[in-house]
């Protein structure tokens, strides 16, 4: 790890200035990713804006919607007594991700700026178009049980491995952020990207802009929920596949649904196809078995993770019976 300065920000407006005077500067909260990062030399800021004493940590409900400060740690929200009411999804999804102790350290914002576990990106001997552009990408030919299905190209077929983040693209959530040009909104489902040619690039922030909060518009899915999670082992393990499943259900009738899968693609990949044909459907296992095989729609393995296209529907018709057996 190379050496660093460490300057402590007072508000959003005085942190986008102070990392804004330097090309290399970057914002720290709980380090939990980044200080992996800058140990593997993958990330080498020479400067640290220190963000954590920024009045970013509120939960609060307001008229329509839930809003989620950048700062608020995963085990506050996940444990928040009035996100577990109104909002399960998250809460379960949150539950699901790291150990209780990276829980505890572990920010909103910064889940949502983590970046790939692909072993080719964390291995610095290996080419990564991610880590090193136009280097090539490991994985493609190489060890890739645990790479993208979905959304994958020719530079990348990692994923992006937040639990917390497909909770959120099922939501509909919104990012706010701040920078040099001032404010604007995200819809989460447009925060991360895909691969293509620049795999480089995780999301669409612009150069310096920092994420403040996130917002949850009010919706009837506070009851038939699930967050599956399959991994190699319960514990402090990312997920091979995941599924997040949120039902409104009338009288035997699916009104509307919400469908993610995560560990398949380079973001949360929301199935909206799925969520379309669900509408109106009577429940039923026959009915989940055909929305998880119109989600699977374009899935694309590459060796050792051929076994996805199997355990993705398995994963999302399971999601759904328990979702709508509550």
């Amino acid at each position: 790890m190379k050496n660093f300065q460490i300057i402590k920000a007072l508000s959003p407006n005085s942190a986008v200035s102070s990392i804004n005077k330097e090309n290399s500067a970057m914002f720290i909260a709980g380090g939990t990713n980044l200080v992996d990062l800058m140990k593997k030399n993958i990330a080498a800021p020479d400067k640290l804006v220190d963000i954590t004493s920024l009045d970013l940590k509120k939960i609060e409900f307001l008229s329509g919607k839930v809003s989620i400060g950048a700062l608020a740690k995963n085990s506050q929200v996940a444990e928040d007594k009035a996100i577990k009411e109104k909002h399960p999804l998250l809460a379960l999804a949150l539950a699901a991700g790291a150990s209780q102790q990276i829980r505890h350290m572990a920010t909103v914002g910064g889940n949502m700026l983590q970046r790939t576990r692909c072993s080719y990106f964390y291995n610095t001997d290996m080419p990564c178009n991610k880590r090193v552009p136009k280097s090539g990408c490991g994985a493609i030919g190489g060890s890739n049980r645990m790479s993208a299905i979905f959304g994958a190209s020719e530079s990348c077929i990692a994923v992006h491995p937040s639990d917390m983040c497909v909770a959120l693209a099922a939501l509909d959530a919104t990012v706010l952020v701040e920078g040099p040009k001032g404010k604007r909104q995200i819809k989460f489902t447009d925060f991360h990207r895909l691969p293509g040619n620049t795999p480089e690039k995780d999301n669409t922030l612009l150069d310096k802009e920092l994420i403040t909060s996130i917002e949850i518009p009010d919706n009837n899915f506070n009851k038939n929920v699930h967050y599956l999670k399959v991994r190699d082992r319960t514990s402090y393990a990312f997920a091979l596949v995941s599924v997040t499943a949120a039902l409104d259900i009338q009288n035997n009738t699916i009104s509307s649904a919400r469908l993610a899968m995560g560990g398949v693609a380079h973001k949360p990949w929301r199935l909206t196809e799925a969520e379309e044909f669900l509408k109106g459907k009577t429940v039923s296992e026959t009915t989940f078995r055909q929305a998880a095989n119109l989600a699977m729609k374009g899935a694309k393995s590459y060796g050792d993770n051929d076994f996805k296209l199997t355990l993705g529907p398995n994963a999302i018709v399971e999601a759904l019976t328990i979702a709508s057996s509550k």
